[in-house]
């Protein structure tokens, strides 16, 4: 909620928070009903959840290149009468989807839709298959977020519509996610500046939500890049400066700084440019580093030792220096009363039926991988995850940017098979796959509900509020890692998409012709590896 400070918007605010408008309300057993009755809505459409999760699996398209998957959920939503705007932020694939029945709060809903590098995969397939070798392919599962939300809201707004009631949803994708190249700019750009509170969902292998500070890191993603002068690298290479040694000078330098990180602290880096051919001394070069930190003041700490040293290997060299800032992620922080809220629905709904089908995928897939343990998928919920005292390095994800600024959980949905690497093939293996749809849909119940608990119950919302001002931010404020003039690195990717685009389009999934992308790929599921 954006914070304002004239007297007719606190006013607005009081009456957002304390009623539901001229809604009249409804009683707690009224509202059990309809939630029974919008998860019964969302098992009944559950067809259109499991093609719209087939079709985006299908596109496989990296960050910032969502072309087809963002132009096919659009058009979803603007059929059922959500307006959309397009290219927020400067991003040509982003966009936001709203609908709204009137005064009431404004919940915000998002999730990912980019895929992984060289993930290409046959779903169902219980070992190493790509359907275009060396193409992206949704090696995180980011195809059955964004469809998972569109089922949730189009049953709520079916309820909202009958019943009156007031609110507003807003349907969003984390654009870039595996770049963390978007949602910092979102904020950044006041996109949540008039948000109420904002539900994101992940692909995860159970059912899950947790609050407060989370395991994980936030980030601050930046290529040096160097230029020096060319010469001949046997004729004349005295006359040369080499802006490869710089990057390499750097790059030797971070790594004897790795020893003197707390095991806490990550990073990791590749070379975007290393020079064209070895007989020419490069003249420019560059290289792209992940720096990763439980806390903000880390992150930058780091990210100052790093300029420090890429200065100095310009220095070296006789080359000259810039860099630039292509995303940033803030540790993140989930909100206890949403979570708490949203954790009841999780007992309400349960997890999935497996079959013995989908068990015996998993179970191959874990053992083709070598998992630790090879017991197939959950069949016993998760507790709620609680703050974590301990801190746990490891992966960011650039959601922690709005969890500072609206109160917000990330809501984790059985998709997927536990025991794998991630960003890696096998990931993918499930995901248009009956796993994938039954996670999906049992996902969307419980977000469903857990948005009519705060359409319905306004006192919910007043303490998520509470919540984030009082104990969130008792010791720690947002700062954002861009600036005004950062841009998003919306050019990343490009040439990857375009290389295997004509490729993947051949095996783009028709929901006319086939009744799942399993028939239309000619998979039998499972398939497994012959002993």
């Amino acid at each position: 909620m954006k914070q304002k400070t004239t007297l007719f918007t606190i006013a607005c605010c009081l009456l957002t928070l304390n009623g539901i408008y001229s809604q009249k309300k409804k009683s707690n057993k009224q509202i059990e009903n309809l939630k029974s009755e919008v998860a019964a809505i969302i098992e009944d459409n559950k067809k259109q959840s499991q093609v719209m999760v087939d079709k985006i699996f299908s596109f496989s398209e990296l960050g910032f290149q969502e072309i087809e998957s963002s132009k096919y959920l659009t058009g979803i939503l603007k059929e059922n009468g959500f307006e959309i705007e397009n290219s927020i932020s400067g991003i040509p694939t982003a966009w936001f989807a709203t609908w709204s029945n009137g005064e009431g709060p404004v919940i915000a809903l998002g999730s990912d839709v980019d895929c992984i590098p060289k993930a290409s995969q046959y779903p169902g397939v219980a070992y190493h298959k790509p359907i275009v070798d060396g193409a992206p392919g949704h090696g995180e599962g980011h195809n059955s977020g964004i469809p998972m939300n569109i089922s949730s809201a189009l049953a709520v707004k079916q309820i909202m519509e009958r019943e009156n009631i007031g609110g507003t949803l807003v349907i969003w994708p984390g654009i870039a996610e595996e770049l963390v190249a978007a949602k910092a700019w979102y904020v950044r750009d006041g996109l949540f500046d008039d948000i109420d509170m904002c539900i994101f969902t992940h692909v995860g292998n159970n059912l899950g939500v947790s609050y407060g500070p989370t395991r994980g890191t936030g980030l601050i993603s930046v290529e040096y890049a160097f230029e020096g002068e060319a010469a001949h690298s046997a004729g004349s290479p005295w006359r040369g400066k080499s802006a490869l040694d710089a990057a390499e000078l750097m790059n030797i330098g971070w790594n004897y700084k790795r020893e003197h990180l707390h095991p806490l602290k990550r990073s990791h880096s590749i070379f975007t440019d290393a020079g064209d051919q070895p007989n020419v001394v490069p003249s420019k070069a560059a290289i792209w580093f992940y720096f990763r930190d439980i806390k903000y003041e880390g992150i930058m700490e780091m990210y100052a030792l790093a300029n420090d040293m890429a200065k100095g290997a310009a220095l070296m060299t006789g080359t000259t220096m810039t860099s630039k800032v292509l995303g940033t992620a803030w540790p993140r922080h989930y909100n206890k009363v949403i979570a708490e809220t949203m954790y009841s629905n999780i007992k309400e709904v349960g997890l999935p039926k497996w079959s013995e089908a989908d068990q015996t995928l998993a179970k191959a897939v874990q053992t083709e991988v070598n998992s630790e343990k090879i017991e197939g998928l959950p069949i016993k919920l998760d507790t709620i995850g609680m703050p974590v005292i301990d801190p746990i390095s490891g992966g960011s994800d650039d959601i922690g940017d709005i969890s500072w600024k609206v109160p917000t959980v990330t809501l984790r949905y059985p998709s997927n098979i536990p025991g794998l690497q991630g960003h890696h093939w096998s990931n993918a293996i499930a995901m248009a796959t009956p796993i994938a749809h039954k996670g999906v849909v049992a996902g969307a119940k419980v977000e469903a509900m857990t948005i009519l608990d705060f359409l319905l119950k306004p006192d919910l919302l007043k303490d998520a509020w509470g919540y984030f001002n009082n104990e969130q931010q008792k010791e720690t404020k947002y700062q954002p890692m861009i600036s005004e003039s950062d841009m998003p690195p919306i050019y990343l990717n490009k040439g990857k998409q375009d290389q295997f685009r004509p490729a993947l389009e051949k095996f783009y999934y028709d929901e006319t012709k086939y009744d799942t992308y399993l028939e239309q790929l000619g998979v039998e599921y499972p398939t497994l590896k012959e002993k």
